[in-house]
C-alpha cells in the first residue's frame, strides 16, 4: 500500500549531482522473482540524460513495473548496477519519486488529498516533525499545478479516477525530485487529465529533471515524446519513437501479425 510505505529519512541530502553524469545510469539489471522461470528484467543497460522525457513501453508482464521499483529501491538489485545523478540508487532518496499504478493503491484508506500530497514532503522531513513554511509551500504549489486545490480537505476515496491520478502526481510533484518514474498514469483517466499530465511533465522536464513515463497507449506516445525504451523483460529498442514502435518491434513484443504496415498508421505517424 504506497500511502504508508514512505520510509523515513528526515534529512537533507548531501549527495550533489556529479557533474557531466546521467540522471539515470542502469548497467547489466537482471531481476527474477522467486519461482519464475525467467527473469523480470533482463540485462538491461540504459543510460537518461538531466531533461529527458522517455516513454518506456512493452507489453503486460514485460518487466516495466519492476524496472522501474528496482530504481526507486522498492525491489532489492540482484544483478547489475543502477545509478542516479552520479550516485549508487537509493544513496539519496530525495533525488528519485515515483508514481505507482492507481490499481496497486488502497484508496479506501482514511487520508485526505491534502494529507497525501503533504506525504511527498517526508522524504524531506521525517515522519514526525512539523512542517515547514518550505514543505507547506511545495504542498500548496503541487496542488495547484494539478488543479486539485478544490479538493484538498476531500478523502481520496471519494474521487474520480482521474482525481485520484492527478492526487498521486501531486503527491511526486511536492516531493521535488529530480527523476520522476510514472507507471502507467494515462490508464482510465480522463482526456483533461491526460493534457494535464503531459503539461506537467513538459514543465518537469524544461527545469532540467528527468521523466521515464510507462504508458501502453502508443498514439499518445508518439506525440509528446522523442525517445523510447521497448523493454519486453530484454530492451527490444531504444531510439527515436518511430524507430522504436515499429511493426515488427510490435508484433514481437505483443503478438500481434500486421499485414500492412497502414494498419499502425494511428501510432506511427501522430
Amino acid at each position: 500500500m504506497y500511502f504508508s510505505n514512505i520510509r523515513c529519512y528526515g534529512k537533507d541530502c548531501d549527495h550533489p549531482a556529479v557533474a557531466d553524469s546521467p540522471a539515470l545510469q542502469v548497467d547489466n539489471l537482471s531481476f527474477k522473482y522467486p519461482g519464475m522461470d525467467r527473469p523480470a528484467v533482463d540485462d538491461v543497460t540504459v543510460a537518461i540524460k538531466p531533461g529527458e522525457k522517455v516513454a518506456l513501453v512493452g507489453p503486460n508482464g514485460a518487466g516495466k513495473s519492476t524496472f522501474m521499483k528496482l530504481i526507486v529501491g522498492l525491489e532489492k538489485i540482484q544483478s547489475g548496477s543502477i545509478s542516479v545523478y552520479g550516485h549508487m540508487a537509493h544513496s539519496c532518496k530525495h533525488r528519485v519519486a515515483m508514481v505507482p499504478q492507481r490499481s496497486s493503491v488502497d484508496w479506501s484508506f482514511p487520508v485526505t488529498v491534502r494529507q497525501v500530497v503533504t506525504m511527498g514532503r517526508y522524504v524531506h522531513l521525517g515522519w514526525f516533525n512539523r512542517l515547514r513554511p518550505i514543505d507547506h509551500e511545495a504542498v500548496e504549489k503541487a496542488l495547484l499545478a494539478m488543479e486539485i486545490t478544490n479538493l484538498a480537505d476531500r478523502q481520496v476515496g471519494d474521487l474520480s479516477g482521474g482525481q485520484q491520478q492527478r492526487v498521486m502526481l501531486a503527491r511526486t510533484l511536492a516531493h521535488d525530485a529530480d527523476l520522476l518514474l510514472m507507471d502507467e498514469p494515462l490508464n482510465h483517466v480522463d482526456i483533461a487529465t491526460q493534457e494535464l499530465i503531459f503539461h506537467v511533465i513538459e514543465s518537469i522536464c524544461t527545469k532540467g529533471k528527468s521523466v521515464l513515463i510507462s504508458s501502453h497507449d502508443l498514439g499518445l506516445l508518439t506525440i509528446h515524446f522523442n525517445r523510447a525504451l521497448f523493454l519486453d523483460h530484454k530492451l527490444k529498442a531504444d531510439g527515436p519513437i518511430k524507430e522504436v514502435l515499429t511493426a515488427e518491434n510490435i508484433a514481437s513484443a505483443y503478438g500481434f501479425r500486421f499485414h500492412k504496415t497502414k494498419e499502425l498508421g494511428p501510432w506511427l505517424n501522430g
